[in-house]
């Protein structure tokens, strides 16, 4: 019988009944469970195990350089970051209003950890998320344009993701062809789907980023700020705090 049961879960790709129905049988049958209550328990593992297996692909999709939680962020030591707000937005009411979220601030303060957060925690919804750098999306469009695919890396990469998340805005100065690849990216996510982007720039700054063109800056803002929740978060460097507690630097001067 058992060897009919392992087979038939073989065929029908039943992982999680093939590994577990012969333990929940035994524990059904201690507890005098009846047929229903096992059937539903060897079911509810079957779809817990799609499920985190679906998870998993989505975060490796969204091409996180690294998995970072909400739970994981120390907004005790991150003063300046408005905890309130950042437990609102992971409820996720803004990807499903295809509203932005922009961070900003210097360098450290935990922007690119709280995107990606956000970010998980639209894969465990079940959304579709990419991450990329400012600087590596603009290579990307670059040789998309080049190899004459640009409508459909827009399709695929710009388009498909519930969530796209910009991180480092202002890193790099983009040149004027640059600067209209990136702007057509934020024109064709605008009122479509949900953006995260951030910055160590304020937005007085962004114009010399995109190679002084009031007009482009002007019109991507307007476009990126209609539906926006915009988080200023002030402080020092996570990474030199460490370091100073660790001994490795010493006073303010070194920031």
């Amino acid at each position: 019988m058992s060897e009919r049961i392992d087979s038939l879960c073989q065929e029908l790709s039943l992982g999680a009944v093939l590994l577990q129905y012969a333990n929940l049988a035994d524990q059904a049958a201690r507890d005098e469970a009846s047929y229903t209550d096992y059937l539903e328990q060897v079911l509810s593992a079957e779809a817990a195990l799609r499920s985190e297996r679906s998870r998993q692909m989505l975060i490796k999709l969204a091409t996180f350089p690294v998995v970072k939680t909400l739970e994981q962020f120390d907004f005790d030591a991150a003063a300046g970051v408005p905890q309130a707000k950042l437990q609102e937005l992971s409820g996720l009411a803004f990807v499903e209003r295809r509203e932005n979220v922009i961070l900003l601030g210097p360098s450290g303060v935990g922007k690119t950890h709280l995107a990606i957060a956000l970010g998980v925690r639209a894969t465990e919804r079940g959304y579709k998320v990419r991450f990329i750098t400012a600087a590596d999306l603009v290579m990307q469009l670059e040789k998309a344009q080049r190899e004459t695919r640009f409508e459909q890396y827009l399709r695929r990469a710009i388009l498909g993701p519930r969530l796209l998340i910009l991180d480092e805005i202002g890193y790099l100065p983009l040149k004027k062809e640059q600067s209209d690849l990136f702007f057509q990216v934020i024109a064709k996510r605008y009122e479509q789907g949900s953006v995260i982007l951030t910055s160590n720039l304020s937005f007085g700054d962004w114009q010399d980023t995109f190679d002084g063109n009031a007009a482009l800056t002007s019109a991507m803002l307007d476009r990126l700020l209609h539906h926006a929740h915009v988080i200023q978060i002030k402080g020092d460097s996570y990474r030199l705090r460490q370091a100073r507690q660790s001994g490795l630097l010493t006073g303010r001067s070194s920031a």
